[in-house]
């Protein structure tokens, strides 16, 4: 009897060293390869971050990889500019100042002579009712009683021009001069006329001639103007 227990009690730890043997076989025979080899222990790619202990770490979120669109079918946004200054030529209400043939009344005034020279005034007068400029030469012809121009056109002194300003009723004067004819020796004619044109028109004003004969041609038969200044002579 005793016999037989010892062989009972020898026998119980056997088995179970023997179903511990097994079980590490096993867990031997999962981690191996196929064929019975152990596998070698495996790697995972990358760096393990630090643990953080008490910090939030707020991330960023992600960017919307669709770029914004303007829906379909609506427009733009206008773009507007300012408006551009009005200059005086846009202006409805710019009116020309300078004085119109229409609007001038044109005479010669005497004679003042001088060493052999002929000076006579041009005169224009503003015969409207509104103020006006004049500037510049006006243009001269003398006529025979034909309406044919005696001589060639006058020339021009070297003046510098000014703006003359004319209210209703004043005048500017521009001189016209040659040299005396019987001093000259210029071959001469007696005029009818003197056509006078305002600076920057084209329509003359006729004004009737009474001052003798004037160079034509020859020798120092040339006459000259002068600018318009103010008044009605020097």
């Amino acid at each position: 009897m005793w016999t037989d227990m010892a062989k009972t009690s020898q026998g119980v730890p056997r088995a179970a060293r023997l179903a511990g043997a097994v079980a590490v076989l096993g867990l031997l025979t999962a981690c191996g390869g196929g064929d019975g080899t152990a596998s070698p222990p495996q790697k995972v790619a990358g760096t393990a971050a630090p643990a953080t202990e008490g910090r939030t770490t707020a991330s960023a979120a992600p960017a919307d990889p669709t770029p914004s669109r303007v829906p379909s079918g609506s427009a733009a946004p206008p773009t507007t500019s300012p408006p551009a200054s009005p200059t005086a030529e846009d202006s409805p209400t710019a009116v020309s100042t300078r004085c119109h043939t229409s609007e001038l009344h044109a005479s010669v005034g005497r004679n003042d002579p001088g060493a052999g020279q002929w000076n006579f005034p041009v005169v224009l007068t503003n015969a409207s009712d509104r103020t006006c400029t004049v500037r510049g030469y006006p243009g001269a012809a003398f006529l025979d009683a034909t309406g044919k121009q005696l001589g060639p056109d006058p020339k021009r002194s070297a003046d510098t021009p000014v703006t003359v300003t004319l209210a209703p009723g004043k005048s500017a004067w521009a001189g016209l001069s040659f040299s005396s004819p019987e001093v000259s020796g210029a071959r001469a004619a007696t005029p009818a006329s003197l056509l006078v044109t305002p600076p920057d028109e084209r329509d003359p004003l006729k004004v009737a001639w009474t001052a003798g004969r004037v160079p034509v041609s020859g020798n120092a038969s040339s006459v000259f103007l002068t600018v318009f200044a103010a008044g009605t002579a020097p």
